[in-house]
């Protein structure tokens, strides 16, 4: 990328020199010309290269986010070997094609909680979106309407549930929740979320304390001060005052202070009583947890490690998903988040029995290259990925993908 100033910002596009140029979120600055005069111009960042993959889009994203923003979007905990290992896990299947298929036409579209979407592909939760682009999760809420698929929007997000209620039209919302120390907190923002017409509550379930992120404690991490998370009104539950200190980040004490580390499966069963959404877990990595999760009621479970920034040294969710799809035995459906980069990843997280999968960090770096655009682009990026990778497999329709399809070679050892 590089920098060009012109007068004027339209529908993404830049217009200096002789050409026309992409470009990420215009940032409005003001020039002095002379003492008296004072020009208001657009400064924004050319996306002069095409980007063609996900990888592409996250090494744009770092140059252009500040780095403490960079780095609480994109490290895990401790030593970052899980962080690692979500997206390695891909690589150790292989997919076994079938060959001699008519693949003329393939359909993506799958059922989620009882709702079509047009592929097996969802925008995960995440927090301060507003941190990587002015629009933040209203500007993902469009580009997820648009791509016909659904979002789950994140309790710390930088838009209130309503907000992106009204980005997103009539599409498919799902809100994810902390279980906050605080019952009528928590339920205010069920009961929010039920008026707002979001269709399930994802409970996030491995966060009773905040994993140790080093970057996060080395940057003094916390919200920029004209940012806060909004779905909150007190100055402390808005992470808008909670300051770093020793081997902490701001976030880490925000999370001793406000979420309830007695949290157990009573409080699922709780939670089920008190709303009439579907529910689902997220955060299990054991057969075990699927199983006492089935027995509290849940209506789905996503086999979640936090992106790799909770507990490291955890497996891959990949590695540990046909674990738990055994245990649930089609009693519920079972989606999957953690190191989706590529269609293939996808498609080799539905022959281990994935509904579907949630993208992260990917919708941020297209978030904070293009806004809008570039979450579009970057879903549309994986629809065409999957689309490709099924027909190169020989499945017509998500029905054909099962778990013959891949396969994990066996190392063993040569004399």
């Amino acid at each position: 990328g590089s920098v060009c100033v012109c007068d004027s910002s339209q529908s993404g596009l830049c217009v200096c020199g002789s050409g026309r140029f992409r470009v990420s979120r215009p940032v409005c600055v003001i020039v002095c010309v002379d003492q008296s005069v004072h020009l208001s111009v657009c400064v924004c960042v050319v996306m002069s290269e095409k980007l063609v993959c996900v990888a592409d889009y996250e090494s744009m994203a770092k140059r252009v986010l500040p780095k403490a923003v960079f780095d609480y979007y994109c490290s895990g905990a401790d030593q970052q070997e899980t962080l690692a290992d979500n997206t390695a896990a891909f690589s150790r299947w292989h997919l076994l094609p079938r060959v001699l298929r008519d693949v003329s036409s393939v359909d993506l579209s799958v059922r989620v909680l009882g709702q079509r979407i047009s592929m097996p592909v969802c925008v995960g939760a995440t927090a301060m979106q507003r941190m990587a682009h002015p629009d933040g999760e209203t500007a993902t809420a469009r580009a997820t309407r648009a791509a016909g698929t659904g979002m789950m929007l994140s309790s710390w997000a930088t838009s209130t549930i309503e907000e992106v209620r009204s980005s997103a039209g009539n599409g498919l919302l799902w809100m994810q929740l902390y279980i906050y120390k605080d019952r009528d907190l928590t339920l205010s923002l069920v009961r929010r979320a039920e008026e707002a017409g979001y269709k399930a509550i994802f409970v996030t379930v491995d966060t009773p304390y905040l994993g140790k992120r080093r970057d996060d404690v080395r940057n003094r991490f916390k919200l920029p001060p004209h940012l806060k998370m909004t779905n909150f009104g007190s100055a402390e539950l808005a992470f808008s005052s909670a300051e770093g200190y020793g081997e902490d980040s701001g976030l880490a004490v925000y999370v001793a202070q406000a979420i309830d580390p007695t949290l157990c499966w009573e409080h699922i069963a709780w939670l089920k009583k008190n709303t009439h959404l579907p529910v689902v877990v997220k955060g299990v990595l054991r057969a075990e947890d699927a199983s006492e999760a089935l027995n509290h009621g849940v209506d789905g479970i996503l086999v979640s490690n936090h992106g790799a920034r909770q507990l490291d040294g955890v497996p891959a969710t990949l590695d540990v998903l046909s674990e738990v799809v055994s245990a649930v035995a089609g009693r519920c459906e079972v989606y999957l988040d953690g190191g989706v980069r590529r269609g293939t990843d996808v498609l080799k997280a539905l022959a281990l029995g994935a509904t579907a999968v949630f993208l992260g960090r990917p919708v941020l770096w297209g978030l904070a290259c293009q806004g809008e655009q570039g979450v579009s682009d970057v879903l549309e990026l994986m629809r065409d990925e999957l689309h490709l990778a099924m027909a190169l497999a020989g499945c017509c329709s998500l029905v054909e993908v099962n778990r013959s399809l891949v396969r994990r070679p066996e190392f063993t050892s040569r004399i």
